[in-house]
């Protein structure tokens, strides 16, 4: 049974509508909208297709500073909602990070429509992993895991590789389709003891993490380190912890008339994936450090509300992991297949995080130690590249980078060592 095969709507598990899930698991049911279809956000759409020229000539927050305050009284349907998100952290992060210095105050153009839209959408102010990953594409087929069909809405430099860097995610999201409704299954089949059924749940989940995980390798393919490191990765950075990017503050979003607030938030991450963090929560892996509240808590509140209450749902469900751990008095034949099958499981997803790291090293580590000829902004980049270490540099999620990412492979590791209670 392939891990896309999807089973009878009347035997599903899962309340789609309740928790945002849909035939594509985190991504939505259909290509995102390309256009916000009332004449009113014709200004955002123009800011929005110019971006790469407006940051490159520096005239961004120019641009920003003519525009109306538009109402998101037209926006229509969740659809046109999630991208006026996108949209607008897009133009965002633009506006603060697109100058010789960052720029600590979002005028009332952008703050106004931008926390109202955010609330509605449940996510923060800021671009996260679902503006700029999940509902940040288009499709030309109904496969959103072929990443070939698949192009990126909004871009901050208009280049390939940025639009690569960005589409690999999205169809690393496309490639689990199914294999939520499998695993909420096999929770379910702890209450029967279903040995058989949760067996052949975990095979499936360690072939689908198998193939996510080839999906992430790819992103040599089409992908410049440098470019990334230089002229991307900066436009992902957020508020938090970027007091030596220039942001001792974070960013104040003015609303006008005396009204505003500053916010020091988390910029996008894959951190932020619902996926990664569903992987985790069904094979028990716990992280227990880096910061408080742990950070992998507290990046749930960067997810799409229904998206973090799903994974909550599942936590109270059960745990396979205790299951597979319970012995009476000795281990079966089929508990012994189905500890192997755990661990295997708990092994690939381990993989997947090695996997991770080198191209953290390929993408961050080693650009940030080569000279660069481009243009210089006083961004992430540059104020990371003044770490004494690799250990030191700081990920756009605002964590120190490499030593989060070695934990979170550690802890996963330790989920699939079993031991008799």
């Amino acid at each position: 049974m392939s891990p896309h095969a999807i089973a009878d709507e009347s035997t599903l598990s899962i309340d789609r509508a309740k928790f945002g899930v849909t035939r594509n698991a985190f991504l939505p049911e259909d290509s995102p909208a390309t256009k916000l279809e009332h004449p009113s956000y014709q200004p955002w759409e123009d800011i929005a297709k110019d971006l790469p020229s407006l940051i490159d000539n520096g005239s961004i927050r120019e641009r920003v500073a003519k525009l109306p305050i538009i109402s998101t009284d037209a926006l229509v349907g969740e659809a046109e909602w999630r991208r006026a998100y996108s949209m607008l952290a897009y133009i965002t992060n633009a506006y603060v990070w697109g100058g010789d210095k960052p720029e600590e105050i979002l005028p009332p153009q952008i703050s106004v429509p931008f926390l109202r839209v955010s609330e509605h959408v449940e996510l923060p102010p800021v671009l996260t992993y679902a503006g700029a990953n999940l509902w940040n594409f288009t499709s030309t087929s109904n496969d959103f895991s072929e990443i070939d069909n698949l192009q990126t809405l909004f871009s901050f430099t208009g280049t390939e590789s940025e639009s690569w860097f960005l589409l690999i995610s999205a169809a690393m999201e496309a490639k689990a389709a199914g294999i939520l409704d499998v695993m909420v299954r096999a929770v379910h089949a702890i209450k029967t003891r279903d040995y058989a059924l949760i067996t052949d749940a975990l095979y499936q989940l360690r072939e689908c993490i198998e193939k996510v995980g080839r999906l992430l390798e790819r992103m040599y393919e089409k992908c410049d380190p440098m470019t990334f490191y230089h002229r991307i990765r900066p436009f992902l950075a957020g508020s938090k912890n970027m007091g030596n990017a220039g942001l001792p503050r974070g960013v104040f979003y003015d609303e006008g008339s005396g009204k505003g607030e500053w916010k020091q938030l988390r910029g996008g991450s894959n951190g932020q994936s619902s996926l990664i963090q569903f992987f985790d929560v069904i094979l028990g892996v716990e992280h227990t450090s880096h910061g408080a509240p742990n950070f992998h808590r507290e990046v749930r509140d960067y997810m799409p509300g229904p998206h973090r209450r799903f994974l909550v749902y599942v936590e109270q469900l059960g745990s396979i992991r205790e299951f597979a751990m319970s012995t009476s008095p000795d281990v079966t034949p089929d508990q012994q297949i189905l500890r192997d099958a755990f661990t295997a499981a708990t092994d690939t997803l381990t993989n997947f995080r090695n996997k991770h790291i080198q191209i953290v090293t390929r993408y961050i580590i080693l650009p940030s130690k080569q000279p660069w000829t481009g243009k210089s902004l006083q961004n992430l980049a540059s104020s990371s590249s003044k770490s004494a270490s690799s250990e030191e540099l700081t990920g756009t999620g605002g964590t120190p980078l490499v030593a989060f990412l070695k934990q979170s492979r550690d802890e996963t590791a330790a989920a699939g060592i079993l031991s008799n209670p």
